[in-house]
């Protein structure tokens, strides 16, 4: 992959996912963010990870080991086996594999991920999070619902 060249597989990183990471534009589906996620993990911007996490998530983030994990992997190529932009009003899910090197072996993370809206942005549900969540509570994404009549059926 050139230097120029968006690790995410679109085109130039310039006009593809840099102005993303710079806060100049916003994704506009759940498979644009994931994309943005995927070249963030590869240009190793680990904010920009933390803020396209669900709100209510970002505080139980490990941000070392997120930056670790970026670090340590040579990030190969993304490959997005399909994208279904309206689980329901709020919520989409895109399946993808992310192709890297390990420094010993080619490997493959092979993911269902989950994204929700809030207020015409698009959000990662981290279902790796360390959060006692109880159905009951506002939702983690920020709806104002609860919970169990959001985000849950998606962690």
């Amino acid at each position: 992959m050139s230097e120029t060249q968006c690790p995410c597989g679109r085109g130039d990183y310039a006009s593809c996912c840099q102005p993303l990471h710079l806060g100049q534009a916003q994704a506009q589906s759940a498979e644009q963010l994931m994309r943005s996620r995927y070249s963030a993990f590869a240009k190793h911007e680990i904010d920009y990870i933390v803020k396209t996490t669900a709100l209510g998530q970002q505080q139980a983030l490990d941000v070392a080991a997120i930056a670790e994990w970026s670090k340590a992997n040579h990030w190969l190529k993304l490959e997005v086996v399909q994208a279904q932009e309206k689980l329901d009003k709020h919520h989409a899910q895109v399946e993808f594999k992310a192709h890297y090197h390990d420094g010993k072996q080619a490997q493959v993370h092979h993911e269902i991920s989950h994204f929700v809206k809030h207020e015409g942005a698009w959000y990662f549900l981290d279902p790796t999070t360390n959060m006692h969540i109880t159905m009951k509570q506002p939702c983690i994404c920020g709806s104002g619902k609860k919970f169990k009549q959001c985000c849950a059926q998606f962690l």
